[in-house]
């Protein structure tokens, strides 16, 4: 679909920000360009879309080369998102979403059906959202207008730089799994670029490891996790050292728990506690006090069976732990007790996390190197786990200390 042959790029001033990069991308993947910054990804990218010409060498596209193409019609066809978005505030959504089939003479009535597609592939109602400004959205549904609007004239190249670095950590992760849901359905060429190694794990069919304006790596996350091509690879993956048993002499519950799971207030109602979980993408809540005690949980069935009473609160429903787990215990000491997850930990009566199955594994795939037969970390952490397993499974990076 996309190939580079011994492209380098040379600056004015002497400065070589690619180094001969021969690089195939194919069609219909999320092919993600990673490394550390200086590493030449975005230049990289760029060369796609001919924001930047090459010194040396040539670019195809489907054998075409896109030297010979016209720039501004090369740029049309390629849909493009930035991580400051880019929206024109002037312009209500609608019209930011159709800026391209607008300049590519669409018709209204087709320009407007695909505004309301794309707004409702986003869970975005176009009723609500068409007419309103960028500056009346939050910043992931900004971005999210960033990406559909890239998408609007049905381009079948997207590229997107460091899109999502600038947003909190749950609409970040909220919108990786928006991407990787729409690239399921679309199957668009996809060319991202990002520093953030569990971001590429996450959304990637093929990872290229980038440094110094060279390609050090290029495979699938299960192979690069595997099989690292060298130290710096296995330094930017973020490899522990071996050690002989992952939940061994040393290892405390506070370093596998998830630190920041959501949590609610008693005095919290039914319509309210649904809400929250709606928020935050899970099914039960911890049940915190005033000074941070614990005092249990709440299930999405056990506040729905009281839905109807407008005067019930969690503290009525919500159900006290079995086990509790001090601060500081060996993760060794608690290993019988993992028929039982998730466990609450605690410091002197304060709840402080959450040991889960989704930290555990996180935990193995920190600990082991990737010559060792592991569970993928690419693995939906909540596959299969009950609704008490779902404890701040996804949103684990909450803010710290914030009782909803």
């Amino acid at each position: 679909m996309i190939r580079f042959e011994n492209v380098g790029k040379t600056y004015e001033d002497g400065f070589v920000a690619l180094k001969s990069i021969n690089l195939e991308i194919k069609q219909g993947e999320l092919t993600v360009l990673i490394g550390p910054s200086g590493c030449g990804k975005s230049t990289l990218m760029k060369h796609i879309n001919r924001l930047n010409n090459p010194t040396k060498g040539k670019i195809y596209i489907r054998d075409k080369d896109i030297a010979l193409a016209d720039p501004v019609e090369l740029r049309r066809k390629i849909g493009y998102v930035i991580q400051n978005i880019g929206l024109f505030p002037h312009m209500n959504i609608a019209k930011n979403v159709a800026v391209v089939p607008h300049l590519l003479k669409w018709d209204k009535q087709k320009i407007d059906s695909r505004v309301d597609e794309l707004l409702r592939m986003v869970d975005l109602d176009p009723q609500v959202y068409a007419g309103r400004y960028p500056s009346e959205l939050s910043g992931g549904q900004q971005q999210r207008i960033g990406v559909i609007r890239a998408l609007a004239a049905e381009p079948d190249i997207i590229l997107l730089d460091e899109p999502f670095s600038a947003l909190d950590p749950i609409s970040r992760e909220q919108l990786q799994d928006e991407l990787v849901r729409l690239q399921q359905d679309l199957k668009k060429t996809i060319v991202f670029v990002t520093h953030d190694m569990d971001e590429a794990i996450k959304i990637a069919d093929t990872i290229v490891l980038m440094k110094a304006g060279e390609i050090v790596q290029v495979g699938s996350p299960e192979h690069i996790l595997r099989h690292p091509a060298n130290e710096f690879v296995k330094s930017f993956i973020g490899k522990k050292r071996l050690q002989a048993e992952p939940f061994g002499p040393g290892l405390t519950v506070d370093e596998v728990m998830a630190e920041h799971p959501v949590t609610a207030s008693p005095e919290r109602g039914m319509a309210e506690a649904v809400k929250i979980m709606e928020k935050y993408r899970v099914d039960s809540l911890i049940i915190i006090g005033k000074k941070k005690e614990l005092l249990g949980s709440a299930s999405i069935f056990q506040v729905l069976q009281r839905y109807s009473e407008e005067h019930t609160k969690l503290g009525h429903v919500m159900k006290p732990f079995e086990h509790i787990v001090e601060s500081g215990t060996p993760i060794a000491e608690v290993l019988s007790l993992m028929d039982h997850l998730p466990l609450p930990v605690v410091q002197n009566g304060k709840f402080i996390g959450l040991l889960t199955k989704g930290s555990m594994v996180r935990h193995l795939s920190e600990v082991y190197n990737t010559d060792n037969a592991v569970a993928d970390p690419t693995q939906d952490e909540t596959a299969g786990h009950s609704p008490h397993e779902l404890h701040g499974e996804i949103s684990s990076d909450t803010k710290d200390g914030v009782t909803h």
